[in-house]
Order: C-alpha cells, then sequence, then structure tokens
C-alpha cells in the first residue's frame, strides 16, 4: 500500500543541523522499569461534579451535544506561571501532561508533530510552538485508509480534527453538574484573568507533579482532571473525560454506531482503537500521569452524516486508567523509557533550543 505524503508540522530550514535520528523500531525496544510513583507539588483549579444521569444514555436515549462556551486554557511549559516558580527550587526537566503524552506515545503516531526543547544550564524545556495544532485532536490517524487531504472537504484532517476537538470541549464540560458547587483545590486556577468568572472557564483543576528518573533527573509537569465524582463512601474519584466521534462509518471503518453500540460496544471500541491507536494511547497516559481515577468516554456522532456542526451523544463508557492501558497494550515502563532516552540526549547538548 502506497503511504500518503503528509505535510510536515515545521518547516525545515536549511540552517538546521540533524544532531540525532531516532527510529520508532529502537524506541519501541526501550524500558524504564523503576519509576516511583509521582508527589503532588501543587494543586490548582476547580471542578465541577460528573452528572451520573450521562451513564444512563444509549442509542434509543440519545442526547443532542450541546454548546458550551468556556475558555480552555492551553498553556506552553515556559509561559506557565506557576512552572516559573517550581524552576526555582525543583526539578531539572519541565514539561506538561499533553508534551509528555506526545512523546511517550510518539512510535503510534503517523502524523507529523514537533516539540521545542530549550536547554539552560543543567535544566531543560520541553514546549509546544506558539500558533501550532499540537492541542487539536487526530481523527482516524492510525486508520488503514486514514481521511483524504483534500483541503476544502468537510472529512479533510484539519477539519475532523476542529470538530473532534470542539465535540471534546463541548462534552466534557456538558457532563458536569454545572451551577452547582465546584470541589476547589487549594489554589485558584493560574490561567484565569480578573475579568474572567468561574462560569465562563471549563472545569479543570492542575496537579503539579515531580518524577525522579534516576540518576539526577527530576521531571516536574503539569497535569489535569477534568471533574469529580463523590462515590457511596464519601470517597471523591477524579476524571479524565474524553469524546470518540463518528464522522462517516462508510469512510471509517464501516462500523454503524447506531446499530452496534447498544449491542456490540466491545466491536466499536475495537475498531476505534484500530483507527486512533496514537490518540486513546495519549489519553490514557495523561490520566496516569495526572492519578485520575476514571476516564470516562463519550460516543458521539452527527446528526446527519454531511453536517459536521450538530451532533448527539449516544452513550458512555468507563474504564480505570491502568487498566484500559494493559487492553491498549501501552506499556509505560517503555513510554518512560523513550523519555528518558530524550532527556539524556538533550542532556548532552550545548545550551539553546533544539
Amino acid at each position: 500500500m502506497q503511504m500518503k505524503s503528509r505535510d510536515a508540522s515545521v518547516t525545515v530550514r536549511a540552517d538546521w543541523n540533524t544532531i540525532e535520528e531516532m527510529d520508532f523500531v529502537r524506541f519501541s525496544k526501550l524500558s524504564l522499569p523503576t519509576v516511583k510513583d509521582p508527589e503532588d507539588l501543587v494543586c490548582c483549579g476547580s471542578l465541577e461534579y460528573y452528572d451520573k444521569s450521562y451513564d444512563r444514555i444509549n442509542v434509543k436515549n440519545e442526547k443532542p451535544l450541546q454548546r458550551v462556551d468556556r475558555l480552555f486554557h492551553t498553556v506552553t511549559t515556559t509561559d506557565d506561571p506557576i512552572i516559573r516558580k517550581l524552576v526555582k527550587t525543583v526539578g531539572n526537566v519541565y514539561a506538561t501532561d499533553a508534551i509528555l503524552a506526545c512523546l511517550m506515545c510518539c512510535t503510534r503516531s503517523n502524523y507529523s508533530w514537533d516539540i521545542v526543547i530549550e536547554k539552560v544550564g543543567d535544566k531543560l524545556f520541553f514546549d509546544k510552538r506558539d500558533n501550532t495544532e499540537f492541542d487539536l485532536l487526530t481523527v482516524n490517524e492510525t486508520a488503514v485508509e486514514p481521511p483524504s487531504e483534500e483541503a476544502n472537504s468537510l472529512n479533510s484532517p484539519r477539519n475532523l480534527a476542529l470538530e473532534a476537538t470542539f465535540i471534546n470541549h463541548n462534552f466534557s464540560q456538558q457532563v458536569l453538574k454545572t451551577g452547582e458547587a465546584r470541589y476547589k483545590f487549594e489554589e485558584a486556577n493560574p490561567f484565569v484573568s480578573d475579568d474572567e468568572t468561574d462560569g465562563e472557564v471549563a472545569s479543570v483543576a492542575y496537579r503539579y507533579r515531580k518524577w525522579d528518573l534516576d540518576n539526577g533527573i527530576v521531571l516536574v509537569a503539569r497535569c489535569e482532571h477534568d471533574s469529580v465524582l463523590q462515590v457511596p463512601n464519601g470517597d471523591l474519584q477524579f476524571l479524565t473525560i474524553k469524546a470518540l466521534n463518528e464522522w462517516d462509518s462508510k469512510l471509517s471503518g464501516g462500523v454503524d454506531w447506531r446499530h452496534k453500540l447498544d449491542v456490540q460496544r466491545g466491536g466499536v471500541l475495537a475498531t476505534e482503537l484500530r483507527n486512533n491507536a496514537c490518540k486513546l494511547a495519549k489519553w490514557t497516559v495523561q490520566a496516569l500521569l495526572a492519578g485520575s481515577d476514571y476516564i470516562k468516554f463519550g460516543y458521539v456522532s452527527r446528526v446527519q452524516v454531511r453536517d459536521s456542526s450538530k451532533h448527539v451523544i449516544l452513550g458512555t463508557q468507563q474504564y480505570k486508567p491502568t487498566e484500559f492501558a494493559t487492553q491498549i497494550n501501552l506499556n509505560m515502563d517503555n513510554a518512560w523509557g523513550i523519555l528518558r532516552c530524550i532527556i539524556d540526549l538533550c542532556m548532552k547538548q550545548k545550551d539553546g533550543k533544539y
């Protein structure tokens, strides 16, 4: 099968030097099994409680996806005021959960991506570049027949990514008990400006966590939860909430969710795992890094196959992140091994941006 050529995420300039080329085969053999549980440094933000009525949705009892106008902050590492404070006292490698997940799951990726690494003295900062599509969610990236590259097509990779990101933002906020008291961490959301109110900002909590990767490498990263759930014994469970979306079953593997979701959910998920292996692995890594108790998945589909602006929720499902990682063959020892390999390589370089 001929591979489609895809645009690079960044134009490689003639004056850039290649320092190292790493192939996925080599990466897939790496392992760092000694990583201990992280330590929380700072917790901030506020979370709305999950609305359990969404667990009862099915194909016959679907619910329209609402447009929830809320602000989502996707701030890169070096622009984060909390990380800027922590740099003075703790750690020597700094990143966000999204950047770490991108690196840790890179062997599953088919689309181009890039990350900027800045070395300052004995410290490394992992950043995304400004004005890139790093935060957009890919759709059917790992399918046998990925979406066609026609730029103005409703189902081009970029238009599908915009649609999936829009769906995720709305779904993650719609399934919450809005208007009720939030669960608040010790510190406020560090990215909210004075003229933004609680209701305008998405339900999100940030955990700034520290991992000791041995040999003097201490990683500090910002991780996220989307919601919280109080269980009958009074304990709180922290949630990561994501949405899988159906756009055109005839073009994406042939499993029609409205016919299969209630009777063969395993088959629907298996198709998603094939078509979106990288995205699902990244979500799982982010949930594991944050220490979320559960990942909640929503199944969201277009109302009409040729209209990408209106959607319905057809069902939800939840997993413990560790169990889901096992199901999708995500090996965290390998994920940490990949990250450690990149860190070690960058630590040997002179100060500068890479």
